[in-house]
């Protein structure tokens, strides 16, 4: 942090946090606040969950408080701890934006997926700034503002797509065709199916951090290992991965599909908005509904040749997408929301 810059006071209100909690969203969250503390900031987490971790700890100079009782967030409203700025998303929007209000702090909501109950919230909760994960997330939003609040200019806003570094995701691609959170929204069923239609294949299911996994131990060529850690999945899954698959009926990003690119894994995935920006030309992408075009895509892409070319195009993705400018974007979008509400403060 440079001598003109101020500390600012971070606060973010969260519902559960990693390591504990691996969730896309989460550790999409922890991008952006780990540049703050990295850039000299001072960033708590306050967690509402109460199973979400059971003590404090410190991750990457994020300090995260476990949930102790309604009266948390008192300490950040006012006095000398008295934070600068909210950062929330989810299921914590909606108390985190009515306590920014009542307290005169700005609010900062990060945008992970295009629900209505996350758009009204940008009506109701009067943020400061957005955080929307993609362009088509954007476009979207101001798409529906445009047919429901058409007379009203939108909440500043900027796109910052889940910042996934390189290193951290390095391995030697392995041999399993893998599957990560084994839920029926995020494809169990087809990866199953394909396991059953492609008997001399190995595939690798991984428990997912939320959702109804679905657990199978009937097939031979399958092997399910526990939830793995943000910190430990490049080594424990990529590293014994040859395709990542991701037949997602709805991914607003995908996370997990630019990670496995670092390591120049090809993805095939379900050609949703998300997918497709994220994924751009490495991409293969086939319909969650047809198995037949995932088999053909599987045996096309694990050919030798194919597979050199398709993992080029991986790690030369994974590359654009080096998420240094966007980080510095969003850290001078915070700081200019942090002078605005010192501004108002001093009135």
């Amino acid at each position: 942090m440079s001598a003109e810059e101020v500390l600012v006071r971070v606060l973010a209100m969260l519902h559960a946090y990693p390591p504990g909690h691996n969730a896309g969203a989460e550790w999409a969250a922890h991008g952006l606040l780990r540049d703050l503390a990295r850039r000299g900031h001072q960033v708590d987490v306050l967690l509402s969950q109460e199973r979400a971790a059971t003590a404090g700890y410190e991750l990457d100079g994020v300090r995260v408080h476990p949930y102790r009782g309604k009266g948390d967030p008192a300490g950040w409203m006012c006095g000398t701890g008295r934070a600068d700025v909210i950062v929330t998303h989810l299921e914590n929007t909606a108390r985190a934006s009515i306590l920014a209000g009542m307290h005169r702090i700005p609010v900062v909501h990060l945008l992970h997926n295009t629900y209505d109950k996350s758009k009204a919230w940008l009506v109701k909760g009067d943020p400061a700034l957005a955080i929307y994960n993609t362009q088509w997330m954007r476009a979207d939003v101001e798409e529906w503002w445009q047919a429901h609040r058409g007379d009203w200019p939108m909440p500043p806003g900027i796109v910052v797509r889940p910042p996934v570094a390189v290193d951290d995701y390095q391995a030697t691609p392995g041999d399993r065709i893998t599957l990560i959170n084994l839920t029926a929204e995020k494809g169990a069923g087809l990866f199953y199916r394909l396991a059953e239609l492609m008997p001399r294949r190995r595939f690798l299911g991984v428990v997912g951090g939320y959702g109804q996994q679905i657990i199978r131990t009937d097939l031979p060529n399958v092997e399910i290992v526990p939830h793995t850690p943000g910190d430990r999945i490049a080594k424990d899954v990529y590293a014994r991965t040859r395709v990542l698959l991701v037949p997602s009926v709805y991914e607003s990003y995908g996370r997990v599909a630019v990670e496995a690119m670092c390591s120049g894994i090809p993805v095939i995935a379900h050609p949703t908005p998300g997918l497709k920006e994220s994924l751009a030309s490495a991409g293969i992408f086939c319909d969650r509904d047809d198995p037949d075009a995932w088999v053909e895509a599987i045996r096309t892409t694990t050919a030798p040749a194919a597979f050199r070319d398709r993992s080029k195009r991986a790690r030369a993705r994974a590359a654009e997408l080096d998420p240094t400018a966007e980080l510095n974007h969003w850290h001078q979008a915070l700081e200019e929301v942090v002078a605005r509400g010192r501004a108002r403060q001093a009135l």
